[in-house]
């Protein structure tokens, strides 16, 4: 059991260890024995300086709730170690558990699944990360699209091909426990310890190449390039699911199919499977020079060798709407994202320096069902796919429609580029965004960016560029499970992750893959057993 001392405060050049010190005195600690760590630490560049804020562990306390009460100190509090221990249930499984899709909450169904005993079937429509990586290449440098193996589709899901982000708003204990597996394949240490961790895209790649041969080692088996096409049912429940044009029998499966599985949500829905419409956001990518985005934040700090490349995270609401940052990469790109032929949709990656010229975010806004209501669950699918054609009809090829920020908020076609040069890797053709979108996007973009150039200096800049559009913020539509995390027209069948609408991001996908695996190891018995 531990002691956590939060809030501890200190310029950022200060060592780990004047904080350590700190965190000793507030505490009178004064035995040697007592075992002292940072688990937490971030840059809080607010109010005019800039400061290091640490939380510190301490290990070896005698009866440590007691003497985190006695302190009656808000930033002190007692910490009990919570190891993860699945409960194992005691019911034969007839056949082996599958999991649909290899995003991060399939790539953890599977892994703690295998881990215990259960030896899962994985199906991934798409490539293994080694071949998805040149499948990708080849889109970007030579414009040879494959609908199966794409930045959504694949080993590592769209998340392999992101910023390796593990922040998250969720405030659960697995995460630790997810930190703690991707650390052991190669993710840096530092993401355990910081409060905004992240991976990269170059390293996270090797990652999941490594939790997979891990899957394997265990007995777990993965089929890539297996897009499933359907599923069985006696009665109400799932007895197979259908792939390589066979059955493949199960009582449980994860269906962990990320965000952009369309036609997959289609046959599912038409089998039967319950689905709902849910709010999603649109946008475009904003890029600024990172180096501005640091003078914005660190002022006379910036460059400074102890300060990573500033972030920013901006919202406001008006009318009902929101307008806000998202999926923010310093030191990134902007990626081409399609997953269908003849659209054009972008995403942000970074790799784990963070060192690109630009820094880049999506500036997205918020949609609501009631904006594309069309009596089927499935109308923000249409939304998104009308705007991802329209994007491609606009320049006639996959090179991506552009425009500064200042001609954007004028109305007016850019004529050429400023300081800030795009990094879509397909080209770009200057248009008016205006007329991509629909009006109420484009004027609540237009209100945000107002809003935010108030916030961040470097908003102000009218040469950054935007680049459109972003779509694929998080799944429009959810298939609705109950308290059993059964969906709630087929029992067995557990949606998951992101693309189920349960999640938004590689942490809370993972967590979820995690509980989605521990809801069938709490019933049944690891193959073997007795």
């Amino acid at each position: 059991m531990s002691i956590l001392v939060s809030n501890i405060r200190l310029p950022f050049t200060e060592p780990d260890d004047a904080a350590i010190a700190q965190a000793k005195r507030m505490c009178n600690i004064q035995s040697k024995t007592v075992q002292a760590s940072v688990y937490r630490t971030s840059i809080d560049a607010r109010r005019g300086k800039i400061d290091r804020v640490y939380s510190i562990l301490f290990d070896g306390i005698e009866e440590e709730e007691a003497f985190a009460a006695t302190l009656q100190m808000p930033s002190v509090c007692y910490k009990p170690q919570q190891q993860f221990a699945p409960q194992l249930g005691s019911k034969p499984m007839p056949h082996r558990p599958i999991v649909v899709g290899m995003g991060p909450a399939g790539l953890f169904a599977a892994y703690i699944l295998a881990q215990y005993g259960y030896r899962p079937i994985v199906l991934e429509r798409g490539d293994a990360i080694e071949q998805r990586d040149r499948a990708v290449k080849g889109f970007w440098e030579q414009g040879q699209f494959d609908a199966e193996s794409n930045i959504q589709f694949g080993e590592g899901g769209a998340g392999a091909y992101s910023d390796g982000k593990l922040t998250t708003r969720i405030n659960d204990p697995l995460c630790d426990e997810i930190l703690r597996i991707f650390t052991h394949h190669g993710a840096p240490e530092e993401i355990r310890r910081l409060a905004k961790p992240h991976i990269g895209t170059d390293i996270l790649k090797d990652v999941v190449r490594r939790m997979r041969e891990q899957i394997l080692a265990w007995g777990g088996e993965v089929r890539f390039r297996t897009p499933v096409t359907g599923i069985c049912k006696q009665q109400d429940r799932l007895c197979a699911v259908q792939a390589e044009g066979q059955e493949i029998p199960c009582e449980r499966a994860v269906f962990a199919l990320g965000h952009s599985a369309r036609n997959t949500f289609f046959t599912l829905h038409e089998q039967g499977v319950f689905f709902e419409p849910k709010p999603f956001s649109v946008g475009a990518r904003i890029e600024h020079l990172q180096t501005e985005i640091d003078r914005s934040r660190y002022g006379k700090y910036a460059g400074h060798a102890a300060l990573p490349p500033a972030e920013y995270n901006l919202s406001h609401r008006e009318n009902g709407r929101a307008c806000y940052s998202f999926c923010m990469c310093p030191g990134g790109h902007v990626v081409a994202a399609q997953s269908e032929p003849d659209t054009i949709v972008t995403n942000g990656m970074s790799y784990h320096a963070r060192n690109g010229c630009n820094a880049n975010a999506a500036i997205a806004v918020s949609v609501d069902p009631a904006d594309f209501a069309d009596g089927t669950p499935f109308g923000g699918i249409a939304f998104q796919r009308a705007l991802e054609h329209a994007a491609y009809q606009k320049t006639g090829s996959y090179e991506a429609p552009c425009q500064l920020v200042g001609d954007f908020l004028g109305g007016t076609v850019s004529k050429r580029f400023g300081k800030v040069l795009p990094t879509y890797p397909m080209g770009t053709q200057l248009h008016d965004l205006n007329t991509l979108f629909p009006k109420f996007v484009s004027a609540q973009m237009h209100t945000g960016l107002a809003v935010f150039a108030r916030q961040l200096r470097a908003f102000g800049a009218a040469d950054a560029v935007l680049t459109a559009p972003e779509t694929r913020t998080s799944s429009p539509v959810r298939m609705t499970r109950g308290q059993d995390l059964f969906s709630q027209t087929v029992q067995g069948l557990i949606p998951c992750g992101e693309g189920a609408g349960y999640a938004g991001g590689i942490m809370s996908a993972a967590v979820d893959g995690v509980r989605a695996a521990c809801r069938i190891m709490e019933e049944f018995q690891p193959e073997g057993m007795e």
